[in-house]
């Protein structure tokens, strides 16, 4: 009898141990999801596209958003865009907001075509690029920072691409003089994708290939030389991407001697033709020279000038005699 009670004993020990392993158990689980949901619902993190492409000339807008632990942060925050590196490159842009104010008052604006697009208080700080250049390609990165009661800034990693695309444009083409009286040519063009150069011209067959470039941190100008101008003429430097071609051109013309006895017979010609002009001269100051001078003279007495008079001649009207008398019967 006192066996069974101790088995039975036995049994609802281990029965409670159960319940009690059980109850410890589904209490852990718990208490880890009450942690997990009481976490920030929010951290630091920026969002941003890989990549923004735009033409040369136009405008492109670089997203950027971000997220913080702060639910209602209303201090003064500045937001900061650089360009090329994360934490240590150039700063292109620059705004400040002071506390509970959603203007971000600008600071830094480089050639002053960076304008922020976003608002900052709305977790937003997107820039807007204007009039691009094939210079503004690159990788840019954007930067938040809250001062006050709380000091705390986050700046995106990886950043945005921007790539800016371009037909080609030929910045220079020049013929230039080598050893032993030869000639070379160089044609430099740049463009977004990087354009392929040609050159033609008088015995020309297909246009050298193009190399790029020394010293282009981006690699959007490419050289092509020609290195041997054999004949005299017209020479073309072609330049083509997929967005579009151009062309520019050179002319060489070479000053060809002539034979030394032509040489001297022009020489002899030249010579001639001064001595002949220079005996015309002296010629024409000698005939001046014997040339006779006559006397101007006046003659003494006036000739008699011929006098209107306004009263007539009455002695050719009148008879020279007195008038007969008439006598009548």
């Amino acid at each position: 009898m006192e066996g069974s009670f101790q088995l039975l004993a036995s049994l609802m020990c281990i029965i409670l141990m159960g319940s009690f392993v059980r109850t410890k158990r589904d209490t852990t689980r718990n208490l880890l999801n009450t942690e997990l949901h009481s976490a920030p619902a929010q951290r630091w993190s920026m969002k941003l596209p890989a990549e923004v492409s735009a033409a040369a000339g136009e405008a492109a807008v670089l997203p950027c958003t971000f997220t913080h632990p702060h639910r209602h942060y209303d201090g003064p925050l500045t937001a900061i865009w650089r360009a090329g590196e994360p934490y240590t490159g150039p700063q292109v842009f620059r705004c400040a907001a002071a506390r509970s104010s959603e203007l971000c008052q600008t600071a830094l604006s480089l050639h002053g075509r960076f304008r922020l697009l976003g608002n900052p208080r709305r977790n937003d700080l997107s820039l807007r690029v204007e009039r691009l250049a094939l210079a503004d390609d690159g990788r840019y990165f954007c930067r938040v920072e809250f001062a006050g009661d709380v000091h705390e800034r986050y700046e995106s990693r990886h950043g945005v691409r921007l790539r800016v695309t371009a037909a080609p444009r030929i910045v220079n083409i020049s013929v230039l003089p080598g050893p032993a009286h030869a000639f070379h040519a160089l044609c430099t063009a740049e463009g977004e994708p990087p354009p392929t150069l040609a050159w033609s011209g008088p015995a020309l067959g297909n246009g050298l290939a193009s190399v790029p470039s020394p010293g282009q941190d981006h690699g959007h100008q490419v050289t092509a030389e020609l290195p041997v101008l054999a004949h005299d003429g017209r020479y073309t430097c072609a330049a083509s991407n997929s967005l579009g071609r151009a062309e520019a051109s050179v002319y060489l013309f070479r000053f060809h001697g002539a034979s030394r006895a032509s040489t001297i017979a022009l020489l002899l010609g030249a010579l001639g033709l001064k001595v002949l002009l220079l005996l015309g001269v002296l010629a024409a100051r000698a005939a001046a020279r014997r040339r006779p001078e006559y006397p101007v003279t006046q003659d003494a007495s006036p000739r008699p000038q011929a006098q209107e008079s306004n009263y007539e001649n009455l002695g050719q009207m009148s008879p020279q005699g007195p008038p007969a008398a008439m006598c009548s019967p």
